[in-house]
């Protein structure tokens, strides 16, 4: 099973900013919006896989379930270069979803969302030991005034509860004009990750330290 964290927070809050400093060579980013990434230079970092040539490219972009599954099993089966595995904004691969069967009526719908993205998230938590999983997505103010992750419908928060799912989650937020990643819950932030692996409640928007902080706690 991989070790994958979860990284939820408020859009502009640094949660793709934080793919900055790692090794592209090692990396592979998944992006379901297809949008810009905020790093200077990123399309020549990250290359669309070719279609003559699996082997090559490190970018992905999909919202649809099955294709992010398939490339989620492709890329633990078949590219051992890769370390590290980032699924930017997955919960528009529910929005979207929801957005092309607006007009549906009845439940049917939800379930199948809330099914499209539990599916993704165990694909992710089945890959290799040593392919390192990134999931970032937007929060949401809960009824009890909590951030959350951000979901559709109740399924996913009443039955499954998406954080319950990851080892590690932290929480993007920014002080002073500062992004930083919360480690741990403060009673209004959904955050946690085991006891010392990293030395403050709040640590830079840095994966390549997040990721180096993960491999040292348990190797």
């Amino acid at each position: 099973m991989s070790n994958a964290t979860l990284i939820i927070g408020p859009s502009g809050s640094g949660k793709s900013t934080s793919i900055r400093n790692l090794n592209h060579e090692e990396t592979f980013i998944i992006n379901v919006l297809n949008k810009p990434l905020p790093i200077k230079g990123y399309k020549k970092l990250y290359t669309p896989l070719k279609k003559d040539n699996a082997k090559e490219g490190n970018y992905f972009a999909s919202d649809n379930y099955q294709d992010i599954i398939k490339c989620v099993q492709f890329v633990n089966s078949s590219r051992e270069d890769i370390k590290t595995l980032i699924i930017d904004d997955w919960q528009y691969v529910l929005a979207n979803e929801f957005m092309r069967r607006a007009r549906e009526t009845g439940f049917n719908k939800f379930t199948d969302i809330s099914l499209h993205g539990w599916e993704t998230i165990n694909a992710i938590n089945a890959t290799r030991e040593d392919l390192l999983c990134f999931v970032m997505s937007h929060s949401e103010i809960d009824s009890f005034g909590k951030s959350k992750c951000k979901t559709i419908g109740k399924m996913l928060d009443e039955k499954i509860t998406v954080e319950g799912m990851f080892t590690i989650v932290l929480h993007s937020y920014v002080i002073d004009g500062e992004y930083k990643f919360m480690t741990q819950n403060d009673g209004n932030h959904i955050a946690k990750s085991p006891m010392g692996m990293f030395d403050d409640i709040m640590i830079g928007n840095d994966l390549s330290f997040v990721k180096k902080s993960i491999e040292d706690y348990y190797e």
